[in-house]
């Protein structure tokens, strides 16, 4: 495969030779670095390789791993050790509260539980017996050391949890030959230069955009990677100033609060290559503010992550397109269903998830002939650019985070004095989208209710508006009218925006 500039671009076979690759080219480099704590490459691959024979010695291959990790050199560590052997990582919020982690734990089965030593006592009461929940200090002082696997390209890699119209998330299944192909993939769009990166994370590494845009690109390019603990605007500047950043990637959020913070100048950003944008759509006037007060062009793509997770981008040699994400990948088609002029996005490459884990029937809703059903609605121009025109999906994008209303009214229901509930998504300057949630109850006690969502809910999925009604509104088979509520919702908005 041949990328922007016509050079040959590498394909890794697996994704632990995205590291090893790094660690025999540029073993002295700096790969890693976290508050005070760093890695060079033949660090950072030696103790991926030390952790990955732990596992192999608990008979983690072929099983799974779970990974409930905050923003660390020890996440990073932990996704390249398990993968190294053999086995699918499952990276998970570590702010989910149990209720959602039970979920999803649930079906990882996983062998093994990697988190921080407070964490703990949290999951050890949500897997059997027979997973450990364990530090990784403490898996590699007790490990045994041994050999590695040979691991196969079509094994699984990552098991990257979405949700659905359902509120139950799903594991999509991407094999090693997936995820080390978008790496290749975006590599061919957006290039990087050998050794010479700086990248701050400061989105968390157990979301597949920060995976595939500070992880494995940092990697793939033997680069340094910053990993700040959480986002704050000063942070993220101090981290670019003095560490001379050269990529930026972040979510639509993070350039809307940069933005708005006094710190932000041209000379605070200069040595900033790029920044690349995913996760959620980007605001054509954030992208204009942004690039004329700091000069840095910001990419734009789409994906999802059933789709490994890139398929479109906007690229350095590209003519931009006000509205679009850019055309597909290479090796990737787009299609629009049923031929028509606009309908759902359909896609195909060697980047699609193999399905849902133990889930055939929503799989083969999802794949279909060889083609993914992304539950978004396009269209192609004549340049093969695509433009999403809306979702399918029952779901709403706030801050970068995919959230599905479903779950939240199944939350909100649970209480004995709610007999309606109707979650919907309200289009917000900020964060994209805000969660507002129209109540009929018994009682509206308000308190009661944000109590219940913080003991079910991450902050994240919680409303920011609980509004009561005498009764929803209702379609004419019955079922409440989320349309005509979100109506609703904009007019309440729009008029306290008139007032302010």
């Amino acid at each position: 495969m041949r990328g922007a500039a016509n050079a040959e671009i590498w394909i890794p076979p697996t994704v632990p030779a995205i590291l090893e690759r790094a660690a025999t080219q540029w073993p002295d480099s700096v790969a890693l670095i976290c508050g005070t704590e760093s890695l060079t490459y033949s660090e950072y691959h030696a103790r991926a390789c030390c952790l990955a024979q732990s596992l192999v010695a608990i008979r983690a291959t072929g099983r799974h791993v779970a990974i409930v990790l905050r923003n660390s050199i020890d996440i990073a560590v932990a996704i390249f050790g398990a993968q190294t052997a053999g086995a699918a990582s499952a990276t998970l919020n570590p702010d989910y509260t149990p209720r959602e982690l039970a979920v999803m734990l649930d079906q990882v089965d996983p062998v093994v539980i990697l988190t921080h030593e407070d964490l703990v006592g949290t999951l050890q009461p949500l897997v059997p017996d027979t997973a450990s929940v364990t530090t990784i200090a403490a898996l590699l002082a007790n490990g045994e050391r041994g050999g590695l696997p040979m691991v196969p390209p079509d094994d699984i890699a990552v098991l990257q949890f979405t949700g659905g119209t359902t509120g139950v998330p799903k594991g999509a299944m991407l094999s090693h030959r997936a995820v080390a192909s978008n790496v290749a993939q975006r590599e061919a769009v957006l290039p990087t230069i050998a050794n010479d990166e700086r990248v701050v994370c400061m989105m968390p590494l157990y979301h597949s955009f920060a995976a595939a845009m500070c992880l494995h690109l940092t990697a793939y390019a033997g680069g340094a990677l910053h990993i700040l603990p959480r986002y704050r605007p000063d942070w993220v500047l101090d981290c670019i100033k003095d560490h001379g950043i050269t990529r930026l990637p972040a979510g639509p959020t993070v350039f809307n609060s940069l933005l708005g913070f006094d710190g932000l100048t041209r000379e605070q950003v200069e040595s900033v290559r790029c920044a690349y944008s995913g996760s959620a759509p980007l605001p054509r006037d954030t992208l204009e503010r942004w690039e004329a007060k700091t000069g840095v062009p910001i990419y734009e793509g789409y994906g999802q992550s059933e789709a490994g997770p890139i398929l479109t981008y906007h690229g350095p040699d590209m003519p931009l397109k006000q509205g679009s994400v850019g055309p597909a990948l290479p090796l990737t088609t787009l299609k629009i269903a049923g031929d028509a002029a606009v309908g759902e996005i359909l896609a195909r490459g060697p980047q699609i998830m193999d399905g849902y884990l133990n889930r055939p029937a929503e799989t083969r809703e999802a794949l279909v002939d060889g083609w993914l059903c992304t539950g978004d609605i396009g269209r192609l121009d004549e340049d093969r650019y695509l433009f999403i025109e809306d979702r399918k999906k029952d779901m709403v994008i706030t801050g970068g985070y995919n959230v599905y209303p479903r779950e939240i009214d199944e939350v909100l229901l649970r209480l004995g004095t709610v007999r309606e509930a109707g979650t919907v998504g309200v289009p917000d300057n900020y964060r994209g989208e805000v969660i507002w949630s129209f109540l009929a109850a018994d009682q509206g006690d308000e308190d009661a209710i944000r109590a219940h969502c913080h003991a079910s809910l991450v902050k994240y999925k919680q409303p920011a508006r609980i509004l009561f009604m005498e009764s929803l509104p209702k379609t004419n088979v019955g079922k409440i009218d989320k349309q005509a509520l979100k109506l609703r919702a904009r007019e309440i908005a729009g008029d306290e925006n008139h007032v302010a």
